[in-house]
């Protein structure tokens, strides 16, 4: 495989389905995804995942609709949350936007809309109406997960306003955990590495980016960026629900991980932060 960054051929990773680019440092995955496909048994316990993740997203997305306040250009009104799911961010950033979200799952989006919030079911940018464009677009913990990033960066461009904003809120691969779980990875402990890029999942991520390489990779798509920063990656409150929600981990990993997240909060502010948030800006 070749580097969607540099164009410079992959090496072989840590797995059958992982890559690698030694001179960017882009990571990719050749897992599949099975949004709305019937599976036997849940892969995902969504009332886990949401209490697990909801006290962390709520401080996360109030921090980044700060963000889009700041540096929207004056009078910008609307936002486009691309992979609305529970409908958090929403219920967040309509305090300051004008918001529509997009969901893929059928289930989650129904839920959502249920609430009152206007969500449409279906895929960037295909759920969208001929002409309708954004002062911002934001990719929540979902960019990561799109095969064909290309297009979806061009799609930005044309469904953003001029100078419009492009948020993207996801993994970071120099990451504090995600690099351990590397290193058990080489031990032969793969269980951190695989549930961090949710492998098995119905929507597992293909990418993973760090912030050099993401800025080099959507710059080619007519974008500059305006802010780069971190978010905590993990609270106490709701962390156990966290790893639990997937389905697949078994009792002794499960609260093995547990304990290893648990104990490593205090000093995880010595290191980089699993979570990045870059804004860019439609030139």
């Amino acid at each position: 495989m070749t580097c969607i960054v540099c164009g410079t051929p992959q090496a072989a990773g840590l797995t059958g389905w992982h890559a690698s680019c030694h001179e960017c440092g882009y990571e990719s995955a050749a897992l599949q995804g099975a949004i709305n496909e019937k599976t036997e048994g849940s892969k995902v316990d969504e009332d886990a995942r949401e209490l697990g993740l909801k006290a962390l997203r709520q401080e996360n997305f109030r921090d980044i609709v700060d963000l889009a306040r700041r540096l929207a250009r004056p009078g910008a009104g609307s936002l486009l949350d691309v992979g609305c799911a529970h409908g958090w961010f929403l219920e967040t950033a309509r305090e300051r936007f004008e918001v529509l979200g997009i969901e893929p799952d059928a289930v989650v989006g129904g839920r959502t809309a249920a609430r009152g919030l206007p969500v449409r079911q279906g895929y960037f940018p295909d759920a969208l109406q001929p002409g309708e464009a954004f002062d911002v677009i934001v990719f929540n913990d979902v960019i990561e997960h799109i095969p064909d990033i290309r297009t979806a960066l061009d799609a930005c461009h044309a469904r953003l306003k001029e100078g419009g904003l492009l948020i993207l809120n996801l993994p970071n691969s120099a990451g504090f955990f995600y690099r351990l779980s590397k290193a058990f990875a080489t031990m032969g402990w793969r269980s951190p590495f695989e549930r961090l890029w949710q492998k098995d999942l119905p929507s597992p991520h293909v990418h993973y980016f760090r912030p050099a390489n993401l800025e080099r990779l959507v710059g080619r798509h007519g974008f500059e960026r305006v802010h780069s920063g971190e978010l905590p990656s993990l609270r106490a409150k709701g962390l156990l629900e966290r790893i639990r929600c997937a389905g697949n981990i078994s009792g002794p990993s499960l609260y093995l991980q547990y304990a290893a997240a648990l104990c490593a909060i205090p000093v995880l502010g010595l290191f980089p932060s699993d979570i990045i948030v870059s804004v860019f800006r439609k030139t």
